[in-house]
């Protein structure tokens, strides 16, 4: 671990602590840890696509202290490694570098946040070893993603910009996804770009990830590469919240109807003047988070001491 570090969240300050771990082909992975009592399951969060550890520095400084949250980069995005091989960038990849985080952490049971990739993550973790995930948020994402959704994203993964100033990338954010948050004001759009941009060695604002993970796009299927509903189904007795976007064009509300005829202990919470995808510091989302934590302590409690006696 490194040295201490402070989160910038507009609305409160956590400290974490840089972790790292190894993935079976040799990447060093990147990892923020806030501190939480360890009697009870940590929180991981997952992000989307293009995203890294800081899209939840607002949820885990709210949390921290009472839970662990461990907030992921995985590979080819913020300080984790870029792969040698584009190829690499695809969910099942991702999946194996998270077992190997698991394994390091010696964590047997645990809540999972997931948005976009990062609830594809959760259904695929949970259908690989069931009854470790006590509780999971899928954030604007089901087992069908819709088509418009898909090439939107197409259009702009892997087309490289840079800026001169902190003020240049927010503006430019506000303009590609100002449909998505209608009520952003500047400083909404300055902390959006502090979180997905950095610094680059010439001075200059860039993306902060890899420009090759638009490579698997490319091939037919690779945005996917499997039938998710299966997966799903391991989450069917477990407390779930699904959050959506009131206009995402990624996850239909046919979608989303769906799925809570799969899970018996979920909810859905519809996010209103949000695209794809809540910030998760929606007020209705937050009060939702709390119950679900709650639920998940619950549920592992009660399977406790079947994880004794293995």
């Amino acid at each position: 671990m490194a040295a201490t570090k402070s989160a910038q969240a507009d609305s409160a300050q956590a400290e974490w602590e840089d972790g790292y771990w190894w993935s079976n082909d040799g990447l060093r992975l990147h990892f923020r840890d806030y501190a939480g009592p360890d009697d009870r399951p940590p929180v991981i969060c997952m992000p989307g696509l293009t995203r890294n550890a800081r899209d939840f520095e607002a949820v885990a400084a709210r949390l921290a202290g009472d839970w662990r949250v461990i907030c992921v980069e995985q590979r080819g995005r913020g300080e984790s490694a870029y792969a040698k091989d584009p190829m690499t960038y695809n969910p099942l990849t991702y999946v194996q570098d998270m077992e190997a985080l698991l394994a390091q952490e010696k964590i047997e049971q645990f809540i999972s946040i997931g948005t976009s990739l990062g609830g594809l993550m959760t259904m695929l973790l949970a259908s690989m070893r069931p009854g470790r995930v006590v509780g999971a948020l899928l954030n604007d994402v089901g087992p069908d993603i819709s088509p418009e959704g898909l090439e939107r994203i197409r259009e702009y993964v892997g087309q490289g910009r840079s800026f001169p100033t902190w003020m240049h990338a927010a503006r430019w954010l506000s303009e590609l996804q100002g449909p998505v948050f209608p009520d952003f004001e500047l400083d909404d759009w300055l902390v959006m770009a502090k979180r997905t941009m950095k610094l680059s060695g010439s001075g200059r604002i860039v993306l902060d990830y890899d420009m090759k993970i638009a490579e698997p796009f490319q091939v037919p299927g690779g945005e996917a590469g499997v039938d998710l509903w299966p997966t799903l189904a391991a989450l069917a007795q477990t407390p779930t919240l699904v959050v959506r976007g009131e206009t995402s064009d990624i996850f239909a509300p046919e979608t989303a109807d769906k799925m809570l005829t799969v899970l018996k202990r979920g909810r859905l919470v519809t996010v209103p003047n949000r695209g794809h995808a809540p910030t998760l510091e929606e007020p209705e989302v937050e009060h939702a988070i709390d119950a679900l934590l709650q639920d998940a302590l619950a549920v592992s409690e009660a399977e406790a001491p079947h994880s004794i006696d293995s």
